[in-house]
């Protein structure tokens, strides 16, 4: 899958990675800041503590910002609407130099060293941070998924925004001990 990044900066085509091994292992990466930004209901203690824990094993490598959107901010009726207030209240959050990933379930599929590749990938765009979007019980809303400069899914199963972060930040944090060839990911 070839994604095309929009004129925001450099245009360039961006393949994500299908090999198995990741092609940065060991080698220096530029380590952009990463905001995560999730819509949904307020988060369990349960699920808060572990976002927390890998947060903190993440900020070894990167700096990194959760920002949690409480779904339906304007109490709409029609899911239309509240996807439209969800989506603006993203897009406010979104600078024109992030680099753009969208959770989604109909994103491109991929694995862990795909993931610390696109992570890896996101250091060479000019970009000066990675935003990660994770969207509320009706999906995410036109104007990002158009912002959006690369579109992935961290399962084949559809997951709630609670299982989807505590998934992502693992992930994350995966990737980064992949980028420095270190012993979590075997």
């Amino acid at each position: 899958m070839v994604v095309m990044l929009s004129a925001r900066l450099p245009t360039i085509n961006y393949a994500l990675p299908s090999g198995r091994d990741c092609k940065y292992t060991g080698q220096a990466v530029r380590a952009l800041p990463i905001r995560i930004i999730s819509i949904g209901k307020k988060r369990s203690e349960g699920v808060q503590l572990v976002v927390d824990e890998y947060i903190e094993k993440l900020k070894l490598y990167c700096s990194v910002e959760d920002a949690h959107i409480r779904n339906n901010p304007k109490n709409a009726r029609d899911w239309r609407a509240q996807v439209d207030h969800e989506d603006s209240a993203v897009m406010d959050l979104i600078r024109s130099d992030d680099w753009v990933v969208l959770l989604d379930e109909r994103g491109k599929d991929i694995g862990s060293e795909q993931m610390a590749e696109l992570v890896g990938d996101a250091g060479n765009t000019g970009a000066s941070r990675l935003s990660f979007c994770i969207g509320g019980p009706y999906g995410h809303g036109k104007r990002l998924r158009e912002r959006a400069d690369v579109s992935v899914k961290l399962s084949s199963m559809v997951l709630n925004h609670q299982i989807a972060i505590v998934v992502l930040v693992e992930q994350l944090y995966r990737s980064w001990t992949i980028l420095k060839g270190q012993n979590y990911h075997r």
